[in-house]
């Protein structure tokens, strides 16, 4: 077969989430051999680029003791949607890239890249000398099966839809094939950890569940469900051994309790801090706060399966009869900021669209238009104590939604039932949010369009369809953005999700903790991280 030709692009044109303002992605011009340097040069922590590294000097270690809100509902990164099992697997896999600091992506796996003139062929160096902690080396046969499995059988298939195959060129070359053009390929291959590399004996065989195996910074040691999850120091990590022994993630479901524990010394690092705490916090000696605005989404989603919700007037009602900006003080505090809309006013692709506000008398037109009469809907409204947020958020839903003559009854479970209950559309609605967005087609392809994996509402537009297909091979950053916010003015018209806000991410750790830096993709670190005497 005849190869294409390749030319080189520089990481950062890609980065797309981290736009400055609408130029053109033209992804087809060719770039000099300047161009690939600036690729290959890209920082990626390897000691061994490091002059003045001393190879021998010894980590400093101790184990971080680290509380998280929920527990794993298990451990296997392409076929888990918790957030609590990414927290802990940020720190065990390693993805092809991987968002920087400012969320564009960076060399990880690959060291770099090269994209044909027309767009459908990617080709990845990968890493010399990255091991997986059964001490078998990474190989391009590794990323391949890797990436076979999720589009077969993984939760995140939807990032590899325009993919036609994968090859294992050599050792280190993959060479990705694609059907058409996909300016996010970066993103949607190291946005998170649900796009991990693991080792293709281990996928055969199926022991992931029970053995996660990666290459990242720690290993894994136990998983206790309902109590705790252990990870250790890998001492043969390509990015430079950690300077901590390891990690052990307790559950601790209650946020006060979290919260006093980190006052206490029993922990040293908490996964989040309750919005009302933050200030009080910020002025305490023994407890460092990091606090930033993040990328998540929290809403409300009705099943479009269930009457009378099938009805977007009915759908439509509800929104007018909410009041998001006393929802987001109520569950958020000073830590988040009102949005009828998904994406965050600190993006480029953020669309203002109010489409709503709070109109009670509105709602009550829309529900006489419906045939709905005043006490004959009652929403089972499902929400999780893992994430108080939720619950909060739902008690002032039901004082609202009140006041037209719609009832709630609030069903409150832990986050694997919920999970569990969500898949099998066993609710009226829900309220939860989506985390580590980055791309505009993380906020919206598999939450809407008719085929999206996590389109558990129920909703079907096909002009969303067709919006959200188009523009995820557009590779014109303003034409691209026209398109999502002509389907974002859609979805939330139709109330496909009814949103409410924008949070902040809000974590804590003790003082002797250092290097550790709160992200706004969420993604939790420790590779960094040592613990002061």
């Amino acid at each position: 077969m005849r190869r294409r030709s390749l030319v080189p692009i520089v990481v950062v044109a890609l980065g797309l989430a981290a736009c400055n303002g609408g130029e053109e992605v033209d992804l087809g011009d060719a770039a000099d051999d300047e161009a690939l340097d600036d690729v290959e040069d890209a920082p990626d922590d390897d000691p061994e680029d490091d002059p003045d590294a001393d190879p021998d000097e010894a980590a400093e270690g101790g184990t971080l003791r680290a509380a998280i809100g929920g527990d794993p509902d298990q451990l296997n990164p392409h076929t888990t949607t918790s957030s609590f099992a990414f927290t802990v697997l940020e720190n065990v896999y390693d993805t092809l890239v991987e968002p920087g600091d400012d969320l564009t992506m960076e060399p990880a796996l690959a060291e770099s890249w090269e994209v044909s003139d027309d767009l459908l062929t990617w080709t990845f160096e990968l890493r010399d000398g990255v091991s997986f902690h059964d001490g078998s080396e990474l190989t391009a046969d590794d990323v391949v099966a890797s990436y076979e499995f999720i589009a077969a059988e993984g939760d995140n298939a939807f990032r590899l839809d325009p993919v036609e195959s994968f090859e294992a060129v050599d050792d280190a070359t993959v060479e990705i094939s694609l059907e058409r053009p996909a300016p996010n390929l970066l993103e949607q291959l190291g946005a998170f950890k649900g796009m991990a590399i693991a080792p293709a004996e281990a996928i055969d065989a199926g022991t992931l569940d029970d053995e996660p195996v990666g290459t990242g910074p720690f290993s894994f040691v136990s998983f206790t469900p309902g109590d705790s999850v252990e990870i250790e120091r890998y001492d043969d990590y390509w990015g430079g051994t950690a300077a901590i022994d390891g990690v052990h993630f307790q559950v601790i479901p209650d946020p006060g309790v979290k919260l006093t524990n980190l006052e206490t010394g029993e922990v040293d690092w908490i996964d989040s801090v309750p919005p009302e705490q933050v200030e009080t916090l910020q002025d305490l000696d023994d407890v460092e706060v990091g606090q930033v605005a993040g990328n998540d989404y929290h809403y409300l989603a009705l099943n479009h399966e269930v009457e009378p919700f099938d009805q977007v007037e009915v759908r439509q009602a509800i929104a007018y009869a909410l009041d998001i900006a006393t929802i987001t003080e109520a569950a958020q505090f000073e830590a988040a900021t009102p949005n009828e809309t998904a994406i965050p006013e600190t993006s480029f692709w953020y669309f203002d669209h109010e489409r709503f506000g709070t109109d009670p008398d509105q709602a009550q037109q829309l529900l006489d238009e419906a045939g709905v009469e005043e006490g004959e809907i009652t929403i089972d409204l499902m929400v999780t104590n893992e994430f108080p947020e939720t619950v909060t958020a739902a008690e002032v839903i039901s004082s609202q939604l009140g006041e037209v003559g719609i009832g709630v009854d609030i069903r409150t479970e832990d986050f694997s039932t919920w999970l569990a209950d969500q898949g099998d559309g066993d609710f009226d609605g829900f309220v939860l949010s989506w985390i580590g967005n980055i791309d505009p087609d993380d906020f919206y392809y598999a939450q809407h369009h008719s085929e999206g994996i996590n389109n558990f509402q129920g909703f079907a537009d096909d002009e969303v369809d067709q919006l959200l297909d188009d523009a995820r091979e557009e590779t014109d950053e303003d034409t691209r953005k026209d398109l999502y916010d002509q389907a974002a003015e859609r979805i939330v018209d139709q109330a496909s999700y009814i949103y409410f806000y924008n949070s902040d991410i809000i974590e804590a750790w003790a003082p002797n903790v250092s290097g550790y830096e709160t992200r706004p993709d969420q993604a939790t670190r420790f590779r960094g991280v040592s613990l002061e005497d």
